[in-house]
């Protein structure tokens, strides 16, 4: 190694030690945590001092290259201030700087303007104290820009306050030089324990405006030193941060052209969060407090540039990862302050990881060695989002964690064969793929659901990532969320963050996961026919008359549900009593869909239909058993376990009840939407007359299927108990939780617990809300059939620009609604739209031979579409209108 370039490392290190403010050097971005932690784990002091010196040339040619020494006069070609040093990126510089070490290129005298001093004094075994001198000497005002004595005492070394942020900027705005200003924002962003101490407010304080810009609101200052997380943050005596005060600076500083600070501040959020990942990753003595960490995180998350494109490749990663390694308790403090004084702020940090992950998900090519769950970057921002998504949560409209329906226990899920099977096969055995459900800590934490998010701040919606739910392996995903493993495993899983993921990838993940188990529950059957225990019976079978499709339907499944429930895990199988056709897929949702239509006809009297809302809801005074609607909870379960979607027309409250949360006031909006409007009214009504107003008692009335009126008190004596100001609050909660828990309780309790029979090893429950099971159920509402005709799939000799398929697409899309469902029912075996749309349909339309008399045909079960080459569009028109309208029934064809 070059001798000189070592004296002189050595003899300006003695320089720098009389600075109070000492640091080891670190390698840009975050290659400096990796290189700690090999110097750290090192035992050979020779060898780590050797590791040092090399470290700190290679920093010397790294800021040399891309800030270069300060003097206009350098010749040196690997200097930037020589000007004959080409523009390099932060990376490709790194990159250069190693190979100048190794071939001991020539350094400038001077140190590059960027240059970090460390005193070699220090013991670089030992993790390093925050960088706070890596930009100061750079920014050091010269003798012809002189501020008074009490604002550079003002600006050595001192926090940063909403009055200091205003001063340095008005004065970079008049001098239009701006080395003050960076060196207070090196001064603080690069060292946590000066971070955590700015736009602090005092006890007492209730006005932080300055020279009377823009007074904070009083609910914005947020008191963040509490050391208890589940104690309100304005109940703590005390120094706290003013988020406020620390968003109006942030704002202010926004005047300022960006080109002044923006590299000087992308630099100080990456060491600080360098810093912040030794102080609570590697450091054994901790200098921050838990709250100091989190301070840190709040201010540097409201920074207004951080999605500019520069904070997005350098600052924002590290950030991310960083806040990887904040425990559990102080996400949770994080997750509170953001909810409570960062309103304002949720959706630009949510826009800025988004982009974050966008970005990274369209310019990398992922390959089977690297895949999506392998990529930190997206990984780190999608944890951390983690956060903002209970913190959104929290900021919105919560409900009562106490409104739970009670836990089903499914008794007749033991299998004592399947036990005795275990000894000999230990994979025999369904029961070997459960898992306890997975419950994030940090929401056990919290202390939230989101059964109880009646309406986040941000819609959830917001929270999907439509580029990354596209490009992930959801093969991958499934196995990685099934395998076990440490804080520290490389196995991560989307589906342990599913507000990310759209309802249309996550249908997918269940798909697999259904289809997983169908094949174990295959196997074990056939592990029984091998022992002699039980015939092979490798699907669940199901032989029904059309003409009696409830009653035999009914019948079997009962039959099943009472010898042997696994069964119902088994893949469906749906054979019509006299038919040829041949259950791929396409039998079954026929039968699905005429067991809909008789079943929740009002005729039949399970279920009661509102004219007004469109749906249908249990009916309380059916003559039905309780078995009648446990069969019909399973028919449910086995469609969402089979993968069809249902004509099913239940209001939100049904899917949230089925979720586990009790319907409440709010559900009455879409299950009775006068009732509800006359409730609300009462509600909001502040006149001291509402007795002789609305002259309600706590006795209601409502009517059966056959009309007549049946009275119930919502409390003992409830007729002699008139509705007041005081206890109207009470009257309404009674009377909601009456109608849609406790009139139906009976019938429900039975019809969630054959859902439940079907659906309890799934991950139903933790991947979708009660809003996507609907749409998991219904399907999509969007009948775009633009979209259907891009996703089509052609074969047998038709081609896109094929004149018979010209003409099929425009008679297409000049039917009615009605009659486009005839045709989805037609070629697919269901009138519904798949989750995510008619895009996620792959619909084939196969040339059926030439010109003849003959009518469409279809294979449902691949939804393959046999279209012959009619010789006019007249002629298609009627043969497919014909097709489309007498279609009931399958042969062999």
């Amino acid at each position: 190694m070059n001798s000189k370039s070592e004296t002189d490392e050595a003899s300006r290190g003695n320089e720098a030690s009389s600075s109070n403010n000492e640091s080891t050097p670190s390698i840009p971005k975050s290659h400096s945590v990796a290189g700690l932690c090999a110097d750290t784990s090192s035992n050979k002091t020779k060898d780590i001092m050797k590791r040092a010196a090399a470290k700190q040339l290679i920093e010397r040619y790294f800021y040399q290259l891309l800030d270069g020494c300060g003097n206009p006069e350098c010749d040196n070609q690997y200097c930037a201030s020589s000007g004959e040093a080409r523009n390099l990126t932060p990376n490709e510089a790194a990159a250069e700087a190693i190979k100048l070490f190794y071939t001991e290129a020539r350094l400038c005298d001077s140190l590059p303007s960027k240059m970090p001093r460390t005193d070699p004094s220090i013991n670089i075994v030992c993790p390093p104290t925050p960088c706070s001198s890596r930009f100061m000497d750079k920014f050091k005002p010269d003798s012809s820009q002189q501020m008074d004595s009490k604002n550079i005492r003002h600006n050595n070394g001192a926090p940063l306050t909403e009055e200091r942020i205003y001063q340095l900027c008005d004065e970079c705005l008049q001098s239009k030089k701006p080395q003050y200003l960076i060196r207070a924002l090196a001064e603080a962003f690069t060292q946590p324990a000066v971070l955590a101490r700015c736009f602090q407010r005092k006890l007492g304080d209730t006005d932080n405006s300055s020279e009377g810009k823009n007074k904070p609101d009083k609910e914005s200052k947020a008191m963040c030193s509490s050391s208890d997380p589940d104690k309100d943050v304005d109940s703590v005596t005390g120094p706290g941060l003013d988020v406020a005060s620390c968003r109006r600076a942030f704002q202010y500083l926004a005047k300022v052209p960006s080109e002044y600070y923006s590299s000087a501040l992308v630099t100080a959020l990456s060491t600080l969060a360098e810093n912040l990942i030794v102080e609570m990753k590697l450091s054994k003595t901790k200098t921050l407090t838990l709250d100091d960490t989190v301070n840190c995180f709040v201010i540097a998350f409201e920074v207004p540039d951080l999605g500019c494109s520069r904070y997005l490749d350098i600052a924002l990663p590290l950030l991310c990862v960083a806040a990887e390694n904040l425990p559990v308790i102080a996400q949770a403090k994080l997750a509170r302050i953001w909810a409570q004084y960062c309103k304002d702020s949720l959706r630009h940090i949510l826009e800025t990881l988004q982009q974050l992950i966008t970005l990274r998900v369209i310019s990398t090519n992922y390959v089977r060695n690297f895949q999506l769950q392998d990529d930190h970057t997206v990984t780190m921002a999608t944890k951390i989002m983690k956060i903002l998504y209970y913190a959104n949560m929290l900021a919105g409209v919560m409900e009562p964690s106490t409104l739970r329906e009670e836990p089903v226990v499914i008794a007749s899920q033991l299998d004592p064969l399947g036990d005795a099977l275990d000894h000999l096969y230990p994979l025999s055995s369904i029961k070997n793929l459960k898992q306890a459900p997975y419950e994030d800590p940090l929401a056990i934490e919290l202390g939230i659901n989101v059964l109880d998010a009646r309406k986040p701040y941000l819609p959830f919606e917001e929270f999907y990532n439509e580029p990354l739910s596209d490009t992930i392996e959801m093969d991958i995903d499934l196995a990685n969320c099934k395998t076990d493993v440490d804080d520290i495993g490389n196995k991560f899983s989307f589906l342990k963050y599913p507000f990310i993921l759209t309802a249309a990838t996550k249908s997918l993940g269940l798909y697999y996961e259904n289809r997983i188990r169908m094949y174990s529950e295959r196997r074990v059957s056939l592990l029984h026919a091998v022992v002699g225990a039980a015939p092979p019976m490798p699907f669940l079978r199901l032989k029904v008359r059309r003409s009696h499709i409830i009653d035999d339907a009914l019948v079997e499944l009962e039959m099943i549900a009472m010898e042997r429930a696994l069964d119902l895990k088994k893949q469906l199988v749906v054979e019509f009593e006299g038919e040829q056709g041949i259950d791929e897929g396409g039998v079954s949702k026929e039968f699905f869909q005429l067991v809909v239509e008789q079943i929740f006809n009002p005729d039949y009297g399970m279920f009661t239909q509102r004219p007004d809302e469109l749906t249908v809801w249990f009916n309380p005074t059916s003559f039905e058993t309780e078995a009648q609607f446990t069969l019909i909870g399973i028919v449910l379960g086995l469609a969402i376990y089979n993968n069809i979607i249902l004509a099913v027309n239940f209001p939100m409250v049904v899917y949230r009840k089925l979720m586990g949360k009790k319907g409440s006031f709010e559900d009455l909006a879409d299950w009775n939407a006068t009732l509800y409007n006359g409730l609300k009214d009462m509600l909001e009504y502040t006149g001291s007359d509402l007795e002789e107003v609305y002259y309600q008692t706590f006795r209601i009335c409502y009517t059966d299927v056959f009309g007549n009126n049946i009275f119930h008190d919502l409390k003992e004596n409830g007729d002699d108990i008139f509705v007041t100001q005081e206890n109207k609050r009470e009257f309404i909660d009674l009377y909601a939780d009456f109608l849609l828990n406790k009139s139906v309780e009976t019938q429900f309790k039975a019809f969630r617990r054959g859902f439940v029979m079907v659906t309890d090893e799934s991950q139903l429950g933790m991947l979708f809300r009660p809003e996507e099971v609907e749409t998991l159920v219904c399907g999509s509402k969007n009948f775009d059939f633009n979209e259907l005709e891009k996703s089509t799939e052609y074969d047998g000799g038709y081609t896109a620009e094929s004149q018979t398929i010209k003409d099929f697409w425009s008679i297409v899309h000049s039917l009615s609604l009605e009659d486009k469902r005839k045709l989805l029912q037609f070629t697919t075996g269901s009138d519904r739209v798949p989750v995510g749309g008619l895009s996620h349909l792959k619909l084939v339309i196969a040339r059926n031979g030439p010109d003849c008399a003959r009518l469409p045909t279809a294979h449902t079960c691949f939804n393959v579409l046999l279209l012959p080459e009619y010789e006019n569009k007249e002629k298609l028109e009627d043969r497919l209108m014909k097709a489309i309208s007498y279609s009931k029934g399958f042969g062999i064809i």
